[in-house]
């Protein structure tokens, strides 16, 4: 399914197989030998989104692009099943496993291996090669990697990372945080309401 969002549509290269249940919208660009299995999602939510060549989406994956972060992923790109990339850059030869979840502004770089349910934190650096094991969080720059019951310290670094100012502009210690967030989200959000599907 291909829509048209706020005036942008999606272009992608003839030589790439979309299955008929991909949801692609707005300023989506897709190169040549890309594939997009059942349930992935690629969305462009006021800024672009850009496969280069041969990128496997699996299914269910999320590439969503934000106004502030694009998303752009190089050549030979392994994107795992249900795994999650929101406003970061990936190089080539990148391999993000199932369920994997790369942050805003994260950029990693060339050959790296992001391994099942592993995460790349905000505004994380994974120079060229680095492994990120099962399950265990990247975070900052220079990163650090950190397993999953290190759970204070992974919050001690992440706490600095600012998620709701650099995600949503808003104050962590606002009383009524989740109020204007999901209120100006929604907002921003609710522009699909003018969506135009091209391909019905």
């Amino acid at each position: 399914m291909q829509f048209e969002h706020l005036g942008a549509r999606p272009r992608i290269h003839p030589d790439a197989v979309i299955a008929p249940s991909a949801v692609i919208s707005g300023d989506v660009t897709i190169g040549a030998g890309c594939q997009v299995l059942h349930g992935a999602v690629l969305t462009a939510e006021g800024g672009p989104v850009v496969l280069g060549e041969h990128v496997i989406v699996m299914e269910n994956a999320l590439i969503r692009a934000t106004s502030v972060n694009s998303v752009r992923i190089g050549s030979h790109v392994l994107v795992g099943p249900m795994a999650s990339i929101s406003g970061a850059t990936i190089a080539d030869e990148v391999f993000l496993a199932t369920g994997v979840r790369v942050f805003n502004g994260a950029r990693i770089g060339t050959r790296c291996e992001v391994r099942i349910n592993a995460v790349v934190h905000l505004r994380t650096v994974l120079p060229p090669e680095t492994i990120v094991p099962i399950a265990w969080v990247a975070v900052g720059d220079p990163v650090q990697m950190l397993s999953p019951d290190r759970h204070e310290e992974i919050w001690a670094l992440q706490h600095d990372l600012d998620f709701p100012g650099y995600v949503f502009g808003l104050d962590r210690e606002t009383p009524d945080l989740m109020a204007q967030l999901t209120e100006r989200y929604g907002s921003s959000l609710a522009r699909h309401r003018a969506d135009r599907r091209l391909d019905s």
